[in-house]
C-alpha cells in the first residue's frame, strides 16, 4: 500500500502567482519515485498562521494524508511562522525528524542551516515534517529522512514496520 501525502508550500509570493514552487517540485518527484507516495493534495498558501493552520487540518484530517510536507516559512524573517502554524495543529512532537533534517543541511554546509526552525510532528495518524523553502535545502532534508519515513508512517498506521522483538518498540 502506498502512502498518502500532502504538500503545503508556504510563501506570499507563491500565493499571489508570482513565484513558481519548485521545491515542491523536488517534494512530489521524491515522494513519487522514492517513497512510492500518491500525492493527495498539493496547496499553496500566502505566510498566514490561520491559513497554514487550516491547510494542515484539511490534509491531515480531510485528505487523511499520511505525510503532510510543508516547504518554506521556516527561517528567522517575522513572516516565517510556519513552525508556529504546525505547532498549534500537532498533538506530539515528532523531534527526530526535523534533527535529522538540521544536520543534513549542516552537513551540506548550507548557510541557513541554523536559521531553519522547522518542526516535526502528529497529529492523528499523519506525520508534518517542515522543510526549507530552497530546493537544494528541501533534497537535502529529504534524503535526510527519506529512509526513516516507512518506519513512522507504518507505525502511525498500526502496522509492524519489520521483525522487531519484544521490547524493540519504543
Amino acid at each position: 500500500m502506498g502512502f498518502r501525502v500532502g504538500i503545503l508550500a508556504a510563501s506570499d509570493r507563491g500565493a499571489r502567482k508570482e513565484r513558481e514552487h519548485t521545491s515542491a517540485q523536488v517534494i512530489r518527484e521524491l515522494v513519487e519515485e522514492e517513497l512510492m507516495g500518491t500525492i493527495v493534495e498539493f496547496r499553496i498558501v500566502p505566510d498566514e498562521k490561520q491559513e497554514i493552520m487550516a491547510a494542515l487540518i484539511e490534509m491531515t484530517d480531510y485528505y487523511e494524508a499520511n505525510l503532510v510536507i510543508t516547504t518554506g516559512g521556516i527561517g528567522l524573517k517575522p513572516r516565517d511562522v510556519t513552525p508556529e502554524a504546525t505547532l498549534e495543529v500537532v498533538e506530539r512532537l515528532a523531534p527526530g525528524f526535523a534533527e535529522a533534517i538540521r544536520s543534513a543541511m549542516i552537513a551540506a554546509n548550507l548557510p541557513e542551516a541554523l536559521c531553519m526552525r522547522g518542526i516535526s510532528g502528529l497529529r492523528g495518524q499523519s506525520l508534518i515534517l517542515n522543510l526549507p523553502a530552497d530546493p537544494k535545502g528541501v533534497h537535502e532534508s529529504m534524503k535526510a529522512v527519506m529512509g526513516y519515513l516507512p518506519t513512522a508512517l507504518n507505525q502511525l498506521e498500526g502496522r509492524e514496520s519489520g521483525d522487531e522483538g519484544e521490547g524493540a518498540s519504543f
